[in-house]
């Protein structure tokens, strides 16, 4: 019977290039992450992290040997997000890893909004490839736009800061909901300033949510 790693926490020792290294017990796993979190993931090396995974096997040596792989998400929701990206012809894991330099949410949004520009901007995405992830995908990504916590963010009406949002992901890796670690993130941009790093934020709104 095949083993699937559908999760895994563990404390966060490293991250470098499109990989983090996640120590669960007596294990070190390395765990692919998409672009977007590599810099707020960054900010918090040894504190204890949660991923929810994908499991898969890699070819090498053009498909003569195979190496489990895991990729590791913010939830279940971008994990979706993330399996119908690559259900599209001639995006596979490692392309859809470094072309997800944005919120998941504003991806999906650029593809529900036929923003073929916004698309070729992202890397490895081209003018063909973006027009196909369009045909395939623009009336399947409704779900991952609106998010169910801030249908603005997503349509790009009240998006948060660059800083606010790298908060948010550093909370949730330390196992909040999106939906507190928003509420979280932008009250302690209020507490330390617009113009804070996603570092101070993250640490003024653990201090909000000791004193809650």
């Amino acid at each position: 019977m095949a083993i699937v790693i559908a999760a895994i926490e563990g404390e966060l020792i490293s991250v470098g290039g499109q990989s983090a290294l996640i120590r669960s017990g007596a294990m070190t796993y390395e765990v692919l992450i998409p672009a977007a979190d590599a810099p707020a993931l960054a900010g918090v090396i040894g504190s204890n992290v949660n991923f929810v995974t994908l499991h898969y096997l890699e070819s090498q040596g053009q498909g003569s040997s195979f190496w489990p792989r895991l990729i590791g998400f913010q939830s279940v929701s971008d994990r979706d997000f993330f399996e119908l990206l690559t259900s599209v012809k001639g995006i596979g894991n490692r392309k859809a890893l470094r072309a997800l330099q944005r919120s998941f949410a504003d991806i999906a949004a650029m593809i529900e909004q036929k923003d073929f520009a916004a698309l070729q901007s992202l890397p490895e995405i081209g003018r063909k490839t973006a027009e196909t992830i369009v045909v395939e995908l623009k009336d399947k990504v409704a779900r991952f736009t609106l998010g169910a916590t801030n249908p603005a963010r997503s349509t790009g009406t009240a998006k948060l800061s660059g800083a606010v949002a790298d908060a948010v992901v550093v909370l949730m890796q330390l196992g909040e909901s999106r939906v507190v670690a928003e509420r979280l993130a932008e009250r302690a941009a209020l507490v330390v300033g617009k113009s804070a790093g996603a570092e101070a934020i993250v640490a003024a709104a653990l201090q909000l949510k000791g004193q809650a």
